[in-house]
């Protein structure tokens, strides 16, 4: 089995838990992308054009910092990234993360949470930014997603 880390952005906890028990249920570490300036409710007010998170998204260039970085990247081989679906596509946070490391000779598997959106350009957008990596397309889960499908999809990447 590769070397496996679960690196995720959870605004509500709903990725969170999708996350942590991907990691579980596949013996991967487990990093979570933590805001340096943590989320409010009324920044994730999608409804309010506004909002910090409807800001962040209309700007391409947005690069919201990450409070820590995850340790030594170079050891895994197999990165799953999770994020909740926002206007379509991955949190500007992600492309954030996308943009700190090394990814080449990695797999990329991410993986969102949502109602109902799929992953949309999130896996271009984050082939774009994760230069010499293999970003496959992914897959989006809701709330109630148990840890045995997550760890079946998941074995298709890491074994």
């Amino acid at each position: 089995m590769k070397k496996t880390l679960v690196a995720y952005f959870s605004a509500s906890g709903v990725t969170g838990s999708v996350a942590e028990n991907l990691a579980n249920g596949i013996g991967a570490d487990l990093f979570e992308i933590v805001p340096e300036k943590p989320y409010t409710n009324a920044d994730l007010d999608w409804q309010n054009s506004r909002s910090r998170s409807s800001v962040e998204m209309k700007d391409r260039n947005c690069r919201p910092t990450i409070a820590s970085k995850a340790a030594d990247m170079a050891q895994y081989a197999v990165v799953f990234v999770g994020f909740p679906i926002w206007w379509y596509r991955e949190p500007s946070i992600i492309d954030t993360f996308m943009e700190s490391y090394d990814f080449s000779g990695k797999t990329i598997v991410p993986f969102a949470t949502s109602g109902g959106s799929g992953l949309g350009e999130a896996p271009r957008n984050m082939q774009a930014l994760a230069k010499g990596a293999d970003v496959v397309n992914g897959k989006r889960f809701s709330v109630t997603v148990s840890a045995q499908e997550l760890k079946v999809w998941a074995e298709a990447y890491i074994n």
